[in-house]
């Protein structure tokens, strides 16, 4: 089919002669890219990619077929039923990119806050703009007034739905009337059809956001007051931030209480070369003491491997003397299971056995005795294989993903953490620019809970399964996938690209490394969870002993992939456990070199990773999508939980918080059902099913007698528990206590009061007496010391950093923060007597948010200008887009004046002042210990970190 615009021949279409006779239909459907260029190559595709936008026109359209030849005349007019024209409409596509701009800014620039919660009237919200957006609000009233119509196409969940209400309220539109869309993709497809589809926002949805807002805002200025006067300075307690804690820290405690059970197994590797088992024992005992960079031995995968490549097997003893073998006791049972361990083995062939019994300090129960058995196989041990079952298996596709199992799949398969999951996502969804296509949105809205799939997404799925792979991956009937949560919003698509075609290899060079890695990753979820499934065919061999009747019998199994299926996509899973049998048949005879006792103990139940935890959040019903990467982020932020090897410990700050908020508000808001139902009133508010200002009275009637009661409730930080270090400045106890930082070693001196000297009373104006200053009570002794996980005093991190000053310096703690600081040593103080105030204050180095070090600034210079919000006069600096004015008075003052409103005379003056002034200034020099390696502004403090390792104290009473 060729296509002509007057003469001009504009487009070349070609198929393949369908090979059934009868009557055939080919569609083509006119858009702006099939209509505006010729086309460079056949297209693979069955049909052409159809829109709405077509260009009016006259077109002269022909088909041959073999020798048959016909020609029609094609004219296009403009959609009647569009209310915009056509170049209207083109434009609105045509500029999504300005357009998304344009509702960052928007969304940037009202989403509000809630400063203030009216509790006596409803809980009415008190709102503000954000005091650096004004002037974009300001900007988009303008725009608002010439504009004929205002769309509102913010995020499609009730954070979204909030936004566009904040919008509407400062844009003085009805809420009601406005002119709302919302799209799964930012294609032009959805686009088009969320702008022909417009709704008025649904306050029931903005209503459900804002009661969460008041919710979470109630909790954390009513409860955290409380921590800061009962626990320690500057926490916070969170609606569900608390319960996520709570979760680490439990799971803490069980590992901690856990004591393991016994049991043994006994493993074996035999050979189908009989004659050949004498050398594998001494290569295996080789192979099986190697060890890697990071000291670990051999993995399974590598051991079956090392198998496979000598037709050998790997089996383990499932029965001796005609009984299967189980030897286990539990964490009670004071059996030993060490002679029922030797017995099987030698049942199974293992000479010259040896028993290694060790104790283990760390140990809990039976895992104090640690037992090694060790021996040689019989060289005259022969085996026979006496059954063979195989069995065909089916591995079905995993759902398309939603917000959790994409976090969960990141973080196993791609070691991203779920708030950077969730940022790439983002960019994913607002769309990449591809070469020849412009800005392009990949996938669909990435906060979901729903694996709904639309009909038109399975469609694609299919037809890409059935092109690109034929009709051997693609089911007879296409798959469908129900939620399992409960509250899902079916109405809500999976996350999936937006078009299966554009492959991940295709367009690789358009995208960073993540982005592609995580493309693939939701490409290849979409598309393969419509594919067949994959089979196995799954082996099952047992082996008995022949050489003497101890019927001693090792079973293996094995698993080869028949048909990948679904796997074609997604990937073969890496399974550690799978060895590929060599072929064989009932009656083959086979030698052991390896017989292989192994005491096991009962492992405790595992720490949380990112995945786990977002697993468990939605299991419990806690957080929603949008929420999930935030939660984790607190919490860690907090210091209530840390990541060590990926996986999350509790510290001792958040047991301690967690045990606090359990005690007082333990049928309240930190109780995982508790948290649940309030998601599920969110969501009745959500459904219009509830009042918001129901549930809001509800939830604070239940929240305030807890409050009085918890304010009641023992100060944590005055607790203290007695270490067995003494002080070394003055010889008590330590005593273990709690900061805002965690657990730390102070003096029991700290308790004791002594009075401190009198300072001598102040100058004062002529005339008149000196007022005599009271001395004050003050810690007998205020020495510190922070500890590991352990409890073990650990002396301060050190810092390869050297001062101006030749000093070298650590890393400390302030109430803003972390900052260095010269390690000077301590003045000598005596109970009741300050310290020497004439000693020179030591240099500090302030670090950035990032942690990166921040050079001091240059002094500024004191100008005669005046403020313009007090009577103090104005300093004027150097900043990144040149001097600027400031108050300096600053922080009580927050004064600016604008330096180009100068005269030019003034500029001019301030601007030479300033550059003799910072040409005066000495250049900060620091290095590294070494004394010649410089070290830079901006430079990552963690890079010049040196661990201080344990500190040696002195033990109280010795």
């Amino acid at each position: 089919m060729t296509i002509f615009d007057g003469e001009k021949l504009i487009r070349t279409l070609k198929q393949e002669v369908p090979k059934d006779n009868g009557v055939h239909y080919w569609t083509w459907n006119l858009d702006e890219k099939g209509i505006t260029r010729p086309s460079k190559s056949i297209s693979k595709s069955k049909r052409e990619p159809s829109g709405v936008q077509v260009l009016p026109g006259i077109y002269n359209v022909v088909l041959q077929y073999g020798n048959l030849y016909s020609e029609s005349i094609v004219t296009v007019k403009n959609d009647p039923r569009l209310d915009l024209n056509l170049e209207d409409q083109r434009s609105k596509y045509n500029t999504l990119k300005q357009l998304e701009k344009f509702q960052e800014a928007a969304a940037k620039g009202t989403k509000q806050l809630v400063p203030g919660v009216d509790l006596d009237h409803d809980f009415a919200p008190t709102y503000e703009v954000d005091s650096g957006k004004k002037k974009t609000v300001t900007e988009l009233r303008k725009l608002a007034k010439g504009a004929r119509d205002i769309w509102f196409a913010t995020d499609l969940d009730r954070e979204g739905e909030a936004i566009a209400w904040h919008l509407a309220e400062e844009l003085k539109v009805d809420p009601n009337s406005a002119k709302r869309v919302t799209f799964d993709a930012i294609t032009k497809s959805d686009v088009q059809r969320a702008f022909q589809n417009p709704r008025g926002i649904d306050m029931a949805r903005v209503e459900a956001q804002q009661a969460r807002r008041i919710v979470d805002r109630i909790v954390g200025y009513q409860v955290s007051p409380i921590l800061w006067k009962k626990v320690a300075s500057g926490l916070s307690a969170g609606r569900v931030q608390s319960v996520a804690a709570r979760l680490v820290v439990e799971r803490e405690q069980q590992i901690r209480a856990f004591t393991p059970d016994e049991s043994w197994e006994i493993s074996g590797c035999l050979s189908f070369d009989v004659t050949a088992a004498g050398q594998l024992h001494t290569d295996w005992t080789s192979f099986m003491a190697e060890r890697d960079d990071r000291g670990r031995p051999p993995i399974v995968r590598q051991r079956m491997a090392w198998l496979a490549d000598r037709r050998s097997l790997s089996a383990e003893l499932v029965e001796v003397g005609g009984k299967p073998l189980k030897i286990h006791a539990d964490k009670a049972s004071a059996d030993d299971l060490v002679d029922a361990a030797v017995t099987a083995a030698e049942a199974a062939g293992l000479l010259d056995v040896e028993i290694d019994r060790q104790t283990d300090p760390d140990g809990k129960g039976r895992a104090q005795q640690t037992v090694m058995v060790r021996g040689r196989p019989d060289p005259a041990a022969r085996y026979a294989v006496v059954a063979i079952d195989v069995t065909r298996t089916k591995s079905k596709p995993y759902p398309p993903f939603i917000t959790s199992t994409l976090q969960q799949a990141a973080s196993s398969r791609l070691g991203m953490s779920t708030d950077r999951t969730m940022r790439v996502a983002q960019q994913l969804y607002e769309g990449i620019d591809l070469p020849g296509e412009g800005r392009v949105g990949l996938i669909t809205y990435m906060r979901t809970d729903s694996t709904n799939l639309s009909g038109e997404a399975i469609s694609m799925a299919r037809r890409y399964l059935e092109e690109k792979l034929g009709k051997d991956y693609l089911p007879e009937k296409p798959r469908f996938y129900s939620s399992t949560n409960q509250s899902a919003q079916e109405a809500h698509e999976a996350i999936r690209p937006t078009d299966p075609f554009r492959e991940p290899d295709a367009i690789a060079a358009a995208l960073t490394e993540e982005q592609l890695r995580l493309y693939r990753l939701i490409w290849q979820s979409f598309v393969g969870c419509q594919a067949t499934d994959a089979e196995w065919d799954s082996t099952a061999v047992r082996m008995q002993r022949t050489d003497r009747d101890t019927g001693a019998i090792f079973k293996t199994n094995g698993r080869v992939l028949r048909f990948d299926g679904c796997l074609k996509i997604t990937g073969i899973p890496k399974a550690d456990g799978d060895q590929v049998l060599p072929d064989f048949e009932k009656g083959t005879e086979l030698a052991p070199f390896s017989i292989d006792p192994r005491q096991k103990f009962q492992a405790p139940p595992p720490r949380y990773t990112e995945a786990s935890l977002v697993k468990k959040l939605e299991e419990e019903g806690i957080g929603r999508p949008s929420t999930y990467a935030s939660i984790i982020n607190v919490i860690e932020n907090r210091g209530y939980v840390e990541q060590r090897e990926r996986r999350f410990y509790a510290t001792a700050l958040g047991e301690a918080v967690t045990e606090f908020l359990e005690e007082g508000f333990h049928d309240q808001f930190i109780e995982v059902g508790y948290t649940r139902e309030i998601e599920q009133e969110l969501d009745q508010v959500a459904q219009g099913s509830k009042p918001w200002t129901e549930m809001l009275h509800e939830f604070y009637g239940e929240l305030v007698p807890k409050l009085e009661s918890a304010a009641e409730l023992p100060h944590k930080k005055a607790e203290s528990t007695p270490s067995q270090y003494a002080c070394p400045e003055c010889g008590r106890r330590l005593d273990y206590r709690l900061g805002k930082t965690g657990r730390f070693l102070s003096c029991s001196g700290y308790n004791e009061k002594v009075l401190e000297e009198a300072p001598p009373p102040k100058p004062t104006a002529k005339g008149k007496k000196p007022r005599a200053r009271k001395p004050k009570e003050v810690p007998a002794c205020s020495y510190a010391m922070p500890v590991d996980r352990d409890g073990r005093p650990l002396l301060p991190e050190q810092i390869d950093l050297l001062s101006p000053n030749g000093v070298a310096m650590v890393k400390r703690t302030g109430r803003y923060g972390d900052f260095l600081v010269e390690d000077l040593p301590r003045p000598p103080k005596k109970a009741g007597k300050k310290s020497d105030d004439d000693a020179p204050a030591p240099f500090i180095l302030n670090l950035d948010k990032k942690g990166n070090i921040k050079f001091p600034a240059p002094p500024p210079i004191v100008t005669d200008i005046s403020c313009p919000k007090c009577d103090n006069v104005m300093n004027l600096r150097d900043g990144k887009r040149g001097p600027w004015l400031g108050c300096r008075a600053f922080p009580k003052c927050r004064g600016r004046a604008a330096f180009s409103k100068l005269s030019e005379d003034e500029q001019q003056e301030l601007r030479r002042q300033l550059t003799e002034h910072l040409q005066g200034q000495q250049e900060l020099v620091l290095t590294r210990r070494d004394g010649t390696t410089r070290v830079g502004d901006g430079t990552p403090v963690a890079d010049l970190t040196i661990d201080g390792g344990v500190a040696e104290l002195p033990l109280f009473g010795e």
